[in-house]
């Protein structure tokens, strides 16, 4: 009687040792994110919360309300998100449909130049904005002729500059967004409405456009997140009236060293990334995030169909009758999509022949050819430490977020699905929380610990920033990985260790190269952690671009934007062959 006692617990101890091995090689990156992520962000929770004293206030918050200039700077903030995540999402929409309808070869050749602009520096397509639309920039002179603003106007620095910019900057991460739902939805369910009788513009907007709503709403989310943390942008292409709150966050710590302002905004920008981000988890779900179309639940869409059939039967009746329809409308979208690849492009392909100028200043068109700034650029040892210590940051950040990615996306497909969305929610958090925040609560924590303007801090403040991406590319590669290869050297005998030495890595070796190079480009094209941490004398490239374009434009900075132009255009040429060899 007393062994049957104890039968019944001797399956969850011998159970046990097994649920800890699946849970292993997710620890180090989850001790990594509490210590470097977590932590921070609480503690800046508590300098927005706590007074120089030590004693509980809400003074910090007050005085945002206090000043009519914190105000509208915050609606302000909001407002330009708003337009920034709207934009990008309609704007985008039809590119990524007509990717998803394409062949796997085309839609790659058409990627390569979305995603080229999208991996290029904000600082570079800033840079090259300010350019064009100054007060005697191309579009600025263009626009004038056509009539579109006075004779006396600019289209920088105003909201319509800030606007071309920040879209430009994230209209690549809604089509990426949007693209893997876009691509899971079974067009056989549109062909049986035409079926049934529905015309084609009907069939779209009854089935397709409400199973892609998930896609679109994560690129919505995830812009709207990326926009409120901006600050480039707004401070090169706007006035003070788009004046973000990260320019206020950056201000109050570095011109008026008042930590605790600086942690009370912070605050604000996370309390709102989190609550956008629990409304959309409840009603969409935070599996599209990695591409997943989520289950449709009974009875939505209900109300909105009388409205979509409306919708598709106006479009049908506006669009082109005939046998050629379908030629017509892939016509047009091909048109669409090449016009918004040249938009993208423009910028990249303005400030190249601008490096090679033979004048001493930036002027349009350039007097060509001379090599004599990217010669500045090389032997000049401010640039040349900048360059380097980007070099070496970027390969040590890249090197250890992959290690703990790798860790991080094998527990996910080991671990039960009960784990696996608070676990995904865990690594994509920094993606999802503004990099402001990160970056400030990271100044608390380095300043105690002696870290801060080290390279040991820039390393840590990137790879909780690249974290995610390895996780999203990896996680993706394992999902389609054949684990009965695994359980055959199991069954051979090969030890855990073993399999992930000689099964994991040589067969997921192409998806490993694409994400050492996504988390490399992150922390080589990072400006918002360098800001905080990476110190005032030695600095990183970003940084010290940043400083030199508030001083002048010259064509030195182009000759180092154009550099780094033909760094990603090698980086994204290294991606796709990996992904190539992915497949």
């Amino acid at each position: 009687m007393w062994l049957v006692q104890r039968l019944p617990q001797a399956g969850p101890r011998i159970a046990w040792p097994r649920q800890v091995a699946r849970w292993l090689p997710a620890l180090p990156a989850l001790l990594f994110l509490a210590v470097f992520f977590i932590v921070p962000v609480v503690e800046i929770l508590q300098g927005g919360l706590y007074d120089a004293d030590g004693v509980l206030s809400v003074a910090q918050f007050a005085r945002m309300t206090h000043s009519a200039v914190y105000v509208k700077v915050l609606a302000s903030t909001f407002w330009i998100a708003l337009l920034t995540a709207g934009l990008s999402v309609l704007l985008g929409y039809p590119v990524a449909y007509l990717l998803a309808r394409l062949s796997a070869r085309s839609r790659e050749r058409w990627l390569l130049w979305i995603v080229l602009p999208f991996w290029t520096s904000y600082l570079v397509k800033t840079y090259a904005w300010m350019l064009l639309l100054s007060k005697t920039g191309l579009l600025t002179v263009v626009a004038t002729h056509l009539g579109l603003i006075d004779s006396a106007g600019t289209l920088a620095p105003s909201l319509t500059g800030v606007l071309i910019g920040m879209v430009h900057a994230m209209l690549p991460l809604a089509v990426m967004t949007m693209l893997p739902i876009m691509r899971g939805i079974n067009m056989q369910l549109v062909q049986a409405a035409q079926t049934l009788g529905a015309d084609r513009a009907t069939g779209f907007f009854t089935v397709f456009l409400p199973l892609s709503g998930a896609g679109a709403a994560a690129a919505g989310l995830l812009v709207f997140i990326t926009s409120l943390g901006f600050f480039i942008v707004p401070a090169l292409l706007g006035s003070p009236r788009e004046s973000m709150v990260a320019q206020l966050v950056i201000s109050s710590v570095l011109d008026l060293f008042d930590l605790r302002f600086a942690g009370a905004l912070s605050t604000v920008l996370l309390l709102c990334s989190i609550a956008v981000f629990f409304v959309y988890d409840r009603v969409v779900g935070l599996s599209s995030l990695a591409g997943e179309a989520p289950e449709r639940r009974a009875g939505t869409g209900g109300r909105a169909l009388p409205m979509l059939i409306a919708a598709g039967r106006l479009a049908g009746k506006l669009s082109f009758a005939g046998v050629g329809q379908r030629t017509q409308s892939a016509f047009g979208l091909k048109a669409y999509t090449g016009a918004v690849v040249f938009a993208l492009m423009l910028p990249i392909a303005f400030v190249v022949p601008l490096a090679f100028t033979k004048q001493s200043f930036v002027a349009f068109p350039p007097q060509l050819f001379t090599l004599k700034w990217f010669v500045s650029f090389i032997e000049s040892s401010v640039w040349q430490a900048a360059l380097l210590r980007s070099l070496g940051v970027g390969f040590a950040t890249a090197a250890l977020a992959l290690v703990l990615g790798f860790g991080a996306s094998l527990a996910l497909v080991r671990l039960p699905s009960r784990w696996r969305k608070p676990l995904f929610a865990m690594f994509i958090a920094p993606l999802i929380v503004p990099r402001i925040v990160v970056a400030v609560g990271l100044l608390y924590l380095f300043a105690r610990w002696g870290l801060a303007g080290t390279n040991a801090g820039l390393i840590i403040g990137h790879t909780v920033l690249a974290i995610p991406y390895v996780v999203v590319t990896l996680s993706a590669s394992f999902k389609r990985f054949d684990w009965r290869l695994d359980d055959a050297a199991k069954m051979l005998g090969a030890s855990a260790f073993t399999r992930v030495r000689t099964v994991l890595l040589p067969l997921l070796a192409a998806s490993l190269g694409s994400a050492f190079l996504f988390a490399f480009i992150v922390s080589f094209d990072d400006l918002t952690i360098a800001i905080f941490v990476s110190g005032g004398i030695n600095t990183t490239l970003p940084k010290q671009m940043w400083d030199d374009i508030q001083l002048a434009v010259t064509p030195t900075l182009a000759a180092v934007a154009t550099s780094l132009v033909f760094l990603m255009v090698f980086i994204v040429w290294l991606s796709s062959i990996f992904k190539r060899k992915s497949y």
